[in-house]
C-alpha cells in the first residue's frame, strides 16, 4: 500500500471552469454539460465545474447553476466550484457544490487587478465563507495567484506566498493550490518558492497550478514532484488563461501531464482514451473561438 501511495499523483481537472471561463465566445449550456459528462467518465476524484462569480465579470460562468444541476454525477468524483464570497458559497452549495475554493493572490497588484481590494482584505472576505462552509460540513480549496511572477509587481517573494498559505490553513481550508499565473516561473524559482512553503506547510496540504505560456509547466511539475506535491491541477486541451494577466496562455494540457507523469512511472488512474476524447471537444470549444 505504501507503495502505490508513493508512486500515485492526482491530477484535478479544471478545465470547464478554470479552461472555459476566459473564452469570449458564449459556449452552449449543452457542451459543458457534455465535457464534464466526459471527464467524469475519466477516472478524475475532483472536477473543478462552476464559478459563482458576478456575470458582469465572468460571463462564461453565468449558467453555473444549471451546469451543476446538468451534469450526470458519477459516485466517487468530487464536483467543485469556485467563490469569491459567501453569496457565491451560498450559491454554490444550493447547486449542490461538492466543494468549494477561494481565490487569492500572493502579489498586491495581481490581488487590487483580480479581487479589488489588498491581500490582506481578500482574506477578511474568504473567513465568513470558510465559516459557513464548515458549518455545512462543506470541504473548502485555497488559490493562491502570482506565486512566481506578477503582471504589475515583478518577481514575487516566496515569503508572501508563505504567509498567504499560512492564512488559508489556518482558516481551514484542506488544500491549498500554487498558481503560476504568468507560466513564467523557472524551474529553479519554483523548487525555491516550494522549499519556503514547505518549511511552514507538508507536501500534502499543497497541489500546483502551472500556465504553459514559456513551455515549463511540465519541469516545474518535475521539480514539484521532487519537493514531495503529488497533486496538480490541469486542464484538457490546455485550455485556459486569466482575463487579469496579460499574456498568460492557457493551464497545461491534462493529456501532457498525464503523458509526463506516466513516462516518470506515477500512476494517476486516468483513462487515457477518455481523456483525448475529453481534449479534442475542449479544443472544438476553443476552435469555435478562433474561427470568429
Amino acid at each position: 500500500m505504501a507503495e502505490v501511495e508513493k508512486t500515485s499523483v492526482e491530477i484535478f481537472e479544471v478545465g470547464p471552469r478554470d479552461g472555459l471561463q476566459n473564452e469570449s465566445r458564449p459556449i452552449a449550456l449543452a457542451d459543458k454539460i457534455a465535457l464534464v459528462d466526459c471527464l467524469s467518465r475519466g477516472g478524475f476524484r475532483r472536477i473543478e465545474v462552476a464559478s459563482f462569480v458576478s456575470p458582469r465579470w465572468v460571463p462564461q460562468m453565468a449558467d453555473s447553476g444549471a451546469v451543476l444541476a446538468g451534469i450526470t454525477r458519477v459516485p466517487g468524483v468530487r464536483y467543485a466550484a469556485l467563490t469569491p464570497n459567501l453569496r457565491g458559497y451560498q450559491d454554490a452549495h444550493a447547486a449542490q457544490a461538492g466543494e468549494v475554493a477561494v481565490f487569492g493572490s500572493a502579489s498586491e497588484g495581481f490581488s487590487r487587478a483580480n479581487l479589488n481590494c489588498s491581500v490582506a482584505d481578500s482574506l477578511l472576505r474568504f473567513a465568513p465563507v470558510l465559516a459557513q462552509a464548515q458549518a455545512d460540513g462543506v470541504p473548502v480549496r485555497g488559490y493562491v495567484s502570482c506565486v512566481s511572477d506578477c503582471p504589475f509587481d515583478g518577481p514575487t517573494d516566496p515569503g508572501a506566498v508563505v504567509r498567504v498559505v499560512a492564512a488559508l490553513r489556518d482558516m481551514g481550508c484542506y488544500e491549498v493550490s500554487l498558481g503560476d499565473t504568468l507560466g513564467q516561473g523557472t524551474p529553479e524559482r519554483i523548487a525555491a518558492m516550494l522549499r519556503a512553503v514547505l518549511g511552514e506547510v507538508a507536501p500534502d496540504f499543497i497541489a500546483g497550478h502551472f500556465h504553459d505560456t514559456a513551455g515549463r509547466a511540465l519541469d516545474n511539475i518535475a521539480v514539484s514532484l521532487e519537493q514531495g506535491v503529488r497533486v496538480f491541477d490541469a486542464a484538457v486541451g490546455g485550455l485556459g488563461g486569466c482575463p487579469y494577466a496579460p499574456g498568460a496562455a492557457g493551464n497545461v494540457a491534462t493529456e501532457a501531464v498525464q503523458a509526463r507523469l506516466t513516462d516518470l512511472g506515477y500512476a494517476t488512474g486516468l483513462d487515457s482514451g477518455v481523456i483525448a476524447q475529453a481534449a479534442a471537444m475542449a479544443r472544438a470549444m476553443r476552435g469555435a473561438r478562433d474561427a470568429v
